[in-house]
């Protein structure tokens, strides 16, 4: 039966949470979306223990409402360290990067600044992979901005049968998992940094990704929390910078590159993106946003060049229908530099 946002809320008011208010007057009820029989939140909290009975009573009530799926996202704050050992005259060293069960490698795909297409080149890497035959994932950590659902053509809602492990959408041969997928395509996600990093990690560590060769993380733009979690908590064994040549793209890029030295991540290699534009009509070759200034860049750092892609219509056309160009055209020229770099991560053992 279709429930109400009116039923939902009066049926959660009726659960307390440990500070003896009920769940909706403490305000831990975020992100709130009813779609049908489907019921999906947020909560967010200090401390996630205290509140494992909270959330399984939350479950069970909404389900004797009349929920058929009920999904609840813990976001917490980082947990508390235990006390520092004063005896010893220093605090007790900090958890490492550690690796996700199943998954050998993991790569992120980042750039400076926005707009430069580095989510489709992520969506088209993902799928050049996978045609090559690896057991591939795809983490859309672009939180803000998810655009995976459309450009890889998944829709659904993601379900968690034992509460605890969510189980994600696969097409093109890609396992795949986005934030975008646990919000209407039009609502906006309005979450402060705690609530982003508990959020990521949730996406890491309790989604049942199976074994996978190489998961491919597509990151927001910018140099912020999802990038320095990611870095800090998950074993990363790479980067991949996207930019495009022009010179304001370039400033932003050498940011993004400058925190991952910092983090100690290793820059696997650069791509120059809307690299060249051929005119459909004339033929006429045309750099609209300069050429060249990646690979000197790539240089510089005495990084590879992994791919220059042109700018195409095709290219956009693709994402936007829901079957990236290595999928949609796999043989044309614009998808074959996603290929060419698929292939040298395979033989070099980056992927």
């Amino acid at each position: 039966m279709a429930l109400s946002r009116e039923d939902v809320l009066a049926c959660l008011k009726a659960i307390k949470a440990p500070s003896g208010t009920d769940l909706v007057e403490a305000g831990l009820v975020r992100a709130l979306n009813v779609d049908g029989d489907a019921v999906r939140f947020v909560m967010e909290v200090d401390n996630p223990e205290p509140f494992m009975a909270v959330k399984e009573q939350a479950e069970q009530a909404l389900t004797a409402l009349g929920a058929k799926s009920v999904s609840i996202v813990m976001t917490a704050h980082s947990k508390p360290s235990a006390p520092p050992d004063l005896s010893a005259g220093r605090k007790p060293e900090p958890a490492g990067p550690e690796k996700i069960p199943g998954v050998d490698r993991i790569v992120a795909i980042a750039s400076g600044k926005g707009g430069v297409g580095k989510s489709t080149v992520a969506a088209n890497l993902a799928c050049a992979l996978a045609a090559e035959g690896r057991r591939v994932g795809l983490l859309d950590a672009d939180v803000y901005g998810p655009s995976q659902p459309r450009m890889l053509g998944v829709s659904g809602r993601p379900q968690s049968p034992d509460g605890k492990l969510i189980l994600p959408l696969r097409n093109f041969g890609v396992t795949m998992m986005s934030i975008g997928l646990m919000t209407n395509e039009d609502q906006a996600v309005v979450w402060r940094g705690p609530m982003l990093m508990g959020a990521l990690q949730q996406m890491l560590t309790q989604v049942q990704w199976g074994a996978l060769d190489v998961l491919i993380v597509d990151l927001p733009p910018g140099t912020g929390d999802v990038q320095m979690t990611l870095a800090q908590k998950a074993h990363l064994d790479g980067v991949v910078i996207v930019s495009t040549p022009q010179d304001v793209a370039l400033l932003d890029a050498r940011k993004g590159i400058d925190m991952f030295n910092q983090m100690g991540t290793p820059i696997i290699g650069m791509i120059e993106n809307m690299s060249t534009h051929i005119c459909s009509q004339c033929g006429h070759e045309e750099h609209v946003f300069g050429h060249g200034g990646v690979k000197s860049e790539a240089e510089k750092l005495g990084v590879p060049l992994l791919a220059e892609i042109p700018l195409h219509l095709d290219i956009r056309l693709a994402a936007d229908g829901g079957a990236p160009i290595v999928v949609s055209k796999p043989e044309s020229t614009q998808a074959q530099g996603f290929r060419t770099v698929a292939k040298a991560l395979v033989a070099d053992g980056k992927a």
